[in-house]
């Protein structure tokens, strides 16, 4: 039988402890008891908590990744494939009950003025985000089916600034409301 791999087991209990819990209120020892591993073994395979909150980081921007892939579907139209990975984002934030939001916005707010490194793995994140839905915008924009003439990668950075507020607000509302409100917005005034 094959050994479990521990540190592996410690990224993938984090990622959804951390992502629901919040960084700051998540303790290693909460970590170590959700893998089902001594908590020595953190220490074997990350330096500090922080090491460990980047390495989640990048795993859910590297998730994230995939679920924008359908933004570079050419079966259907840009403007369809932003209204599917809208309808995905905010299916994705009530399945949780509104509870966990975006990691990218939950670690901003928590831990970008706190830990440079992860400020450095949070522009990377966001940065990757825009360049994927501004090439989506900008092939709508090529083929006259995204209006908006504004450039865009400013854009892209609004849309993705919107989300964030759109999703701060329904998960202090634990609401679908304001998603749906960003969702309207965004694909029937922003991009038409």
């Amino acid at each position: 039988m094959a050994k479990p791999n521990v540190k592996e087991q410690i990224v993938t209990a984090s990622l959804s402890l951390l992502h629901s819990k919040g960084f700051n209120a998540t303790s290693v020892q909460d970590i170590t008891d959700a893998a089902g591993v001594p908590k020595g073994s953190f220490y074997n395979h990350f330096a500090s908590k922080e090491a460990l909150g980047m390495e989640v980081l990048q795993r859910y921007s590297a998730r994230s990744g995939e679920i924008a892939a359908m933004l570079r579907d050419p079966a259907l139209p840009p403007l369809e494939r932003i209204r599917q990975y809208v309808d995905r984002m905010i299916e994705a934030n009530a399945a949780s009950d509104f509870n966990c939001g975006c990691m990218l916005g939950n670690f901003s707010t928590e831990l970008a003025s706190q830990v440079p490194g992860m400020r450095t793995v949070l522009q990377a994140s966001f940065a990757q985000w825009g360049a994927v839905l501004a090439a989506t915008i900008a092939e709508g924009q090529a083929n006259g089916s995204i209006a908006n003439p504004q450039p865009a990668d400013e854009l892209a950075a609004f849309i993705i600034d919107a989300w964030q507020g759109a999703v701060l607000r329904s998960k202090a509302e634990h609401s679908v409301a304001p998603l749906q409100r960003f969702s309207q917005m965004v694909l029937s005034r922003i991009l038409q």
